[in-house]
């Protein structure tokens, strides 16, 4: 798998700690992970490529074919354990230059996640303005979705 040594997401892939805490499906071509303290809200997870580019311009056939249903597999399981009413895609790419997409619960009745609110909502927790979401059900959720990964067979990719 090509890595860049100065890239943080390529570096957190290989951290044990962070692997054992967070991490829900790792493949040959993705790996799906809860986001890392601080956590917005249980159940906000991260898509990484494992291979190291920028984003979906930079696919090869593989990438490319398999993306769809993989976004597709991972909110749907967002949605699922947390049983949110949609689930946000986003892509940034420049605090780290390596694709990393974030699947975000969207509930109905908390107006914190609600469209560009979600922003907010990260750079408040962010700064430490509001708290966390709870590790005992972030933990939760791993389990959750390791459990419904495993019988599904999503973890084919």
């Amino acid at each position: 798998m090509l890595k860049n040594e100065t890239c943080p997401i390529c570096q957190l892939h290989g951290e044990t700690i962070l692997r054992d805490q967070y991490e829900i499906l790792r493949s040959e071509l993705w790996l799906l992970r809860h986001h890392p303290d601080p956590a917005p809200l249980a159940g906000w997870l991260l898509l990484d490529s494992r291979r190291h580019l920028a984003g979906p311009i930079a696919f090869n056939d593989r990438e490319a074919a398999e993306w769809g249903a993989m976004v597709r597999q991972a909110s749907q399981l967002v949605q699922k354990i947390t049983g949110c009413t949609r689930v946000y895609v986003i892509a940034f790419g420049e605090g780290a230059q390596h694709l990393h997409l974030h699947l975000i619960p969207r509930h109905a009745e908390d107006p914190t996640s609600s469209a560009w609110q979600i922003a907010d909502l990260y750079r408040s927790v962010e700064a430490s303005e509001r708290p966390q979401a709870g590790l005992s059900e972030i933990q939760s959720f791993v389990n959750q979705a390791r459990l419904l990964v495993d019988q599904t067979q999503m973890n084919r990719f």
